[in-house]
């Protein structure tokens, strides 16, 4: 589904990422650990190819093309799809017609939705006044209207309460075509993988995610380079106890 070779962005001429190499395949969820400033949201908009972001080395292919300077608006009608952590307010636009936008002419609004108990917002200019759960609903009502292949997910359980972090996890559950019952497990779903061809990429700073969606395979990003892959829980706990510095060195 995904693979990036050697990656290393610049962004206003400092380096970011440094050789960056990561496959996610058809049916995999992979989580993404790392403090703060480690380049985490720049890996992010770099697959989305926001223009602040500069590719100076290295290839992204996406189901086997390579996409490295394709615009955003085309890299989303191949099927990449971003939950922002801070999402834009757009004014003069209404939700009701976002979504009608992002599902290319979808009749079913009001049933989306209802998914995520965002009717009454439908005529609301998008995430104007939204609370934090409420912005966090909004981009994945609008990521369920695209229905994207690989769903990236930028911090989804920042800035939400307890009540609206279930519905969240359930939401992207359903957009990873999982089954929530089995998250209770803290293992990959590898009898079900093959029934699956959407893929995602979670970025999490707390771990609280994982409570609600399960990942397949985890990744430590630090100081701009992914430095160990391995079990999202194992490597959780191993942050938990010891820190990022000291958890890389473990690893290594």
């Amino acid at each position: 589904m995904l693979r990036v070779f050697d990656l290393t962005v610049v962004v206003d001429g400092r380096v970011i990422l440094d050789d960056i190499n990561l496959e996610i395949n058809p049916g995999e969820t992979h989580v993404l650990f790392g403090p703060n400033g480690s380049g985490k949201s720049t890996l992010l908009g770099t697959l989305v190819g926001f223009d602040r972001y500069k590719v100076v080395k290295g290839q992204i292919y996406f189901k086997g093309e390579d996409i490295t300077h394709l615009p955003v608006y085309e890299r989303a009608r191949r099927g990449l799809g971003l939950l922002f952590q801070r999402p834009p307010t757009i004014r003069g636009l209404s939700m009701r017609d976002m979504i009608r936008i992002c599902s290319r002419g979808r009749d079913d609004i009001e049933g989306l939705a209802a998914r995520l108990n965002l009717e009454r917002f439908l005529d609301r200019e998008v995430n104007h006044g939204f609370s934090g759960g409420e912005l966090k609903r909004s981009e994945l009502l609008q990521l369920l209207a695209q229905d994207p292949d690989l769903i990236l997910l930028d911090e989804p359980e920042s800035g939400v309460d307890i009540e609206n972090i279930a519905l969240i996890g359930r939401t992207i559950n359903r957009l990873l075509q999982r089954d929530l019952a089995d998250t209770e497990n803290h293992r990959p779903l590898k009898q079900k993988r093959e029934e699956r061809h959407k893929a995602g990429l979670v970025i999490t700073h707390t771990g609280h995610i994982l409570n609600y969606v399960n990942a397949d395979v985890g990744h430590v990003l630090f100081e701009g380079r992914l430095s160990c892959r391995g079990n999202p829980w194992e490597l959780f706990t191993c942050i938990q106890k010891l820190g990022y510095g000291e958890c890389i060195r473990c690893v290594v």
